[in-house]
């Protein structure tokens, strides 16, 4: 299978345009919750769609300021009227001002598998999040077992969202996700499944001592500290 890396704000967005809005919409409300509660904090989030989720982060008391950065226009329109401050373009191309350790969080909900180097673009956010500062992620898990079962029967589809969604560019595992915050200077407290485990899965990691849990997760959740 051929894959097109997109080189330009341009180009990116247009891959983008026959999403459906509900796409950038949504509150992570299980990352809310697991920022301190600090109505003096600023948090910084990447990929903040309609900042549904830095709304909810300052209604609950989580952020007295909310930063974010959305490559659509759209979208990046109604956050910055729930936000601080809304920064529209390409997160990997565009020039960031903030200051060193200007922020004590950093959100990335479903955002790196759709950038071209997630990696150089967290050792450039390492520099602004304060040292002891929370990095919350997440992304799809390729090593889901449905995932393998497509592959296994030569399958790769395209799909609007999930996994095999059109407009990713870089695929994960659990280790190979939390290995990239690793190298580039964060230190990873949990690796976990966005949603939690069912009863059933529960038991196959209880009864495996966790060896498999990597075929649950349908999502990886990273929590991390900037080091």
């Amino acid at each position: 299978m051929a894959i097109n890396i997109l080189s330009s704000a341009e180009s990116l967005a247009s891959a983008y345009q026959s999403k459906d809005q509900r796409y950038f919409a949504g509150a992570r409300d299980d990352m809310i919750a697991e920022l301190p509660f600090d109505p003096t904090a600023s948090i910084l989030e990447i990929g903040c769609g309609s900042g549904d989720t830095g709304a909810l982060a300052l209604q609950k008391g989580r952020a007295e300021r909310y930063v974010g950065v959305e490559l659509m226009e759209e979208p990046a329109a109604i956050a910055s009227d729930r936000l601080t401050r809304v920064l529209v373009g390409d997160v990997e191309q565009m020039t960031l001002d903030f200051q060193p350790a200007e922020f004590d969080g950093l959100i990335m909900s479903e955002v790196l598998e759709h950038l071209r180097d997630p990696e150089a673009l967290l050792m450039r956010l390492h520099r602004f999040v304060r040292p002891g500062g929370m990095v919350l992620a997440s992304s799809p898990n390729v090593a889901h077992w449905k995932v393998l079962r497509e592959l296994l029967s030569g399958r790769f589809p395209q799909k609007d969202r999930g996994v095999f969604d059109r407009t990713h560019l870089r695929w994960f595992t659990p280790d190979s996700f939390a290995a990239m915050f690793e190298r580039a200077g964060f230190q990873v407290v949990s690796v976990r499944p966005v949603r939690r485990f069912s009863a059933r899965q529960r038991t196959i990691s209880r009864v495996f001592c966790g060896r498999f849990d990597h075929l649950l997760m349908t999502q990886i959740s990273v929590a991390a500290v900037c080091r």
